[in-house]
């Protein structure tokens, strides 16, 4: 039997607008489930004239009978889930036991990750990642570490949280006076905090990949929220500029919880154009003019950091790369109205390297790459209010037409403003949406 799930990642190097289609596609499930990253994901919701920003919750809350579950492969951050727990609160938003279970398997952020991530950063100078120093990385690094690891599990118990906050502070500690001449940390402030923390959050606390697994034995389906995007990914993507989780598709059943056969249909993300946050290869930048122009228009500014997006034309070679990667059985296509009033737009369909073509991207050797471009004629018309294909101009119905061409699969969604409507439906397969 083919799996009714939906797994939704993002194809390029994140902010492709995950929060809005996982908030569209979670209408029609039943539990909305992250399974890789932390904080270092902003998905943004728009709902009428309010706008959430989230990082850890996933993006199914705002649908009343959906269960939101944060799986094992996620760097739990604590500090931050509590805050966006008590905001969506605030804003009359239901999150309570009933909707939000956390994974007791998740490993925990501590503030010593955090401080271990700007200290490196620092120390590494003009070589160093760009990473948005939220602890995601060493808390990945003393997962596999294990013996320097707390989990959720950890957190929620006082009396197996202070003694290790203590021994694993006390290394660190350590470890940064040596290497970056650091003042110790507070050990007893962190206990204090984390026992809190934990207390309030304990309700929450369960097997997910257990509750999970039943769900989808019972005939329930299952939205998997990606973050970060594809080419971010830790073994796929452009390392070491790169995320320290799977982010993929292929990420999906050892951060849930479930089996290979239960991603279910994968909806790959995509802008309209390219962007990139941080350091690392671009191969199609536009560092002038029409950089700065998509990046006013399309507000290409960090969700969770505030940084400016560095912007470029889209990239068929590397999407096509990336939507073969997880599987992608159809295209979501972002922020479209981004490009209106240009007089022309372009679209990287094949790389040059010194006279040679290069047809696939490799993530591995992106030395000295150039994209050959195709150019296709730009539209000047509004498209914000548009809500059927047909009522695209006929150069952006083009434009759509090509991407599916280039990257072989079809465009379900097309996304022509921030807010929850502008939608259209075009050529998805997803049962029962409205």
């Amino acid at each position: 039997m083919i799996s009714r799930n939906v797994t939704v990642v993002g194809l390029q190097w994140g902010d492709e607008g995950k929060g809005k289609i996982v908030d569209a596609l979670s209408d029609v499930c039943d539990y909305v489930a992250r399974f890789c990253g932390g904080a270092n994901a902003g998905h943004s919701v728009v709902i009428g004239d309010q706008k959430f920003a989230l990082h850890l919750i996933p993006c199914g809350v705002f649908r009343p009978r959906v269960v939101n579950v944060i799986g094992n492969g996620v760097a739990f951050d604590p500090t931050v889930a509590v805050k966006e727990l008590t905001a969506l609160q605030g804003r009359g938003v239901e999150v309570g036991p009933g909707n939000l279970a956390i994974s007791a398997a998740a490993n925990v952020v501590m503030p010593y990750h955090k401080q271990q991530d700007s200290l490196s950063e620092a120390s590494l100078g003009d070589g160093k990642i760009g990473t948005t120093s939220r602890g995601i990385g060493p808390c990945y690094g003393d997962k596999a570490n294990r013996s320097t690891a707390i989990r959720v599990a950890d957190l929620i118990d006082p009396d197996v949280l202070a003694p290790k906050i203590r021994t694993v502070a006390a290394i660190k500690n350590k470890i940064f006076a040596a290497l970056y001449n650091a003042a110790p940390m507070d050990v007893e402030a962190i206990v204090a905090e984390y026992v809190e923390l934990g207390r309030r959050i304990k309700p929450h606390v369960t097997n997910t990949g257990t509750m999970l697994r039943k769900a989808i034995a019972a005939g329930k389906r299952v939205l998997f929220e990606g973050g970060q995007g594809s080419l971010l990914d830790v073994d796929h993507g452009t390392f070491p500029f790169v995320t320290s989780s799977s982010v993929t598709s292929c990420g999906v059943p050892t951060g849930s919880g479930v089996s290979p056969a239960d991603v279910g249909q994968v909806v790959g993300l995509i802008k309209a154009y390219s962007t990139r946050v941080g350091g690392g290869p671009f191969p199609t930048e536009q560092d002038n003019a029409i950089g700065n122009t998509i990046r006013e228009r399309g507000r290409e500014y960090g969700t969770t950091t505030g940084r400016p997006r560095r912007c470029g034309w889209f990239d068929a070679v590397a999407v096509r790369y990336t939507a073969d990667l997880s599987g992608v059985a159809e295209l979501s296509l972002s922020l479209l109205d981004v490009l209106s009033g240009l007089d022309e737009v372009k679209i990287a369909v094949r790389y040059r390297r010194g006279g040679a073509v290069v047809e696939d991207f490799d993530a591995a050797s992106m030395d000295g790459v150039e994209p050959e471009y195709e150019t296709l004629p730009g539209w000047s018309q509004d498209i914000t209010a548009c809500r059927r294909f047909e009522d695209l101009p006929p150069m952006a119905r083009a434009y759509v037409d090509r991407v599916e061409q280039l990257v072989g699969r079809p465009v379900g969604f097309i996304s022509v403003g921030p807010e929850r409507t502008q939608t259209i439906h075009h050529h998805t397969k997803i049962e029962g949406l409205r």
